[in-house]
């Protein structure tokens, strides 16, 4: 990695062209070539350069895991063209809205996703259209949107860039701005520094390609010469039947797949492949950590990240997991290599001593010579190793009492009959704020009522933190990463 954004486009074109006609891409049930994706990325980038796009103007992409989306992407960072995401998992009149306010040059969508709505606003910010679809005629320009208008077009920026959007937890997506280079370590990361061969097994992709996880994923697949099965969502029986039918070794998940592995009670066997499972996105409790190593006999090795770093800060390696894993069951690992990590006092700005929590900061030189700090509250022990602690800017204020959620669902996900659980706050007009539980029961149990949670909380936590109120549905409000919406949960008890 050399961090030259041409470089970089340069080398992913090459390796992505140099599959031909071996496969490249299983996506449902059939195999696809590189003749195939390029097919796609070629035709995209004729109907692109034939309207007269300039290079300089903005590309936007309404973005599905899927198969022509992918090679899409793949064809925008090879040709080291800007281009921002915009997500599908919302209402056409949302799209639209995105729409106008990127004044994107150029929309490509799913054949389905152009409703009127999208049409309408790319007219009117005088984009061209482009239909892409696996079934039919697989790239079009779309009816009314064959010729450029007269905009202004947002400009891309000097430096070839991706803006990616955040997984949309704590309100609604935002965009972050990640340039070529900084995809390039994203890519690196997801990969794992691993090299790839003609034996290894596919990668198995399905974190949502408009978050810096699925593109980084999906990138590393050409940039590392490596083959992947693309799920659209994640299930637990197309994901089983993927690690079975191809005996994949190694595979990265959010918390919420490891839950669900252990709720559907999915033999052993079944994942006997796997020599470890990866994963990040948030952080997974050392209960469920402990239970699904034991009920699988596999290492998980969970690492840190954000967005905003283009890759992961700290990690578990294999062999870190064999020396310290049993004595530093609580750790997120140390920090990756080229990346300085320290623990500061949140009201003074200067670092603590080992052991004690602060404000987690990162310094990554490709992306800056700045320290950038996290929201996140952590601490580091002697040996280096970082343990995190719960969102600083997630304390509940509760009448002078300062409760973090994160205690608060590490206690509910220890009660028998509980799959996941999420903890908000909610305004009081006596107290300031208080805490609300929602709680996602496991298939086979009888769900708890809200006095039994209650009062297992009381039984373990101190009083100010038990919930006011606890709601048991049977589905928490997910955003497409997988991570429980903590404004749809918001809204659930203040609507």
């Amino acid at each position: 990695m050399d961090g030259k954004a041409g470089d970089f486009a340069a080398t992913l074109r090459d390796r992505l062209r140099g599959y031909g006609g071996a496969p490249f891409a299983e996506f449902q049930g059939t195999w696809y070539s590189g003749d195939d994706v390029t097919g796609y990325v070629d035709r995209i980038e004729a109907l692109v350069r034939e309207a007269g796009v300039p290079e300089t103007a903005a590309v936007g992409i309404i973005v599905r895991n899927r198969l022509p989306h992918a090679a899409a992407l793949l064809g925008f960072v090879a040709a080291n063209r800007s281009f921002s995401m915009i997500y599908s998992f919302q209402s056409p009149e949302s799209m639209a809205k995105d729409v106008e306010g990127l004044r994107p040059a150029v929309v490509v969508a799913d054949r389905e996703d152009w409703s009127p709505a999208v049409v309408e606003a790319a007219r009117r910010v005088g984009a061209i259209g482009i239909a892409i679809a696996l079934e039919g005629e697989p790239v079009t320009l779309v009816p009314g949107l064959d010729r450029l208008g007269d905009g202004p077009f947002r400009q891309a920026p000097e430096q070839a860039a991706v803006d990616v959007l955040t997984s949309g937890t704590t309100g609604p997506p935002k965009r972050i701005q990640l340039r070529m280079p900084v995809l390039e370590r994203g890519a690196v990361s997801a990969a794992a520094g691993q090299a790839a061969s003609a034996d290894d097994p596919p990668d198995l992709v399905f974190w949502p390609f408009g978050g810096i996880g699925g593109i980084s994923q999906l990138v590393a697949i050409p940039y590392a010469g490596k083959r992947m099965i693309l799920l659209e969502k994640f299930n637990v029986t197309d994901w089983v039947n993927a690690v079975k039918r191809y005996k994949i070794t190694r595979v990265g998940v959010q918390p919420t797949v490891i839950r669900m592995l252990l709720d559907a009670e999915v033999p052993p066997e079944d994942l006997a492949s796997l020599q470890f499972i990866f994963g990040g996105s948030a952080p997974l409790e050392p209960e469920t950590r402990e239970r699904f190593e034991k009920t699988y006999g596999l290492p998980v090795l969970w690492a840190y990240g954000a967005t905003e770093f283009a890759g992961t800060l700290l990690a578990w390696t294999p062999d870190l997991y064999r020396q310290y894993g049993k004595a530093k069951r609580g750790s997120t690992g140390k920090p990756m290599p080229g990346t300085e990590v320290r623990v500061v006092d949140p009201e003074t700005g200067q670092e603590v001593a080992p052991g004690e929590q602060g404000y987690l900061e990162a310094r990554v030189p490709l992306i800056g010579p700045d320290w950038i700090r996290t929201t996140d509250l952590a601490s580091i022990d002697e040996d280096g190793f970082v343990t995190l602690h719960g969102r600083g800017d997630g304390a509940i204020n509760r009448g002078g009492f300062k409760v973090l959620p994160e205690t608060v669902v590490q206690t509910l996900l220890r009660h028998p009959a509980v799959r996941d659980a999420v903890v908000v706050g909610i305004p009081d007009p006596r107290l300031g704020a208080v805490p609300v539980a929602a709680v996602e029961p496991l298939t086979n149990a009888e769900p708890p009522t809200e006095k039994q949670l209650r009062d297992f909380v009381r039984e373990h936590l101190p009083a100010h933190h038990v919930p006011v109120k606890v709601q048991v549905v049977e589905h928490l409000p997910r955003t497409p990463s997988l991570k429980v919406s903590l404004e749809a949960v918001r809204t659930m008890f203040m609507g």
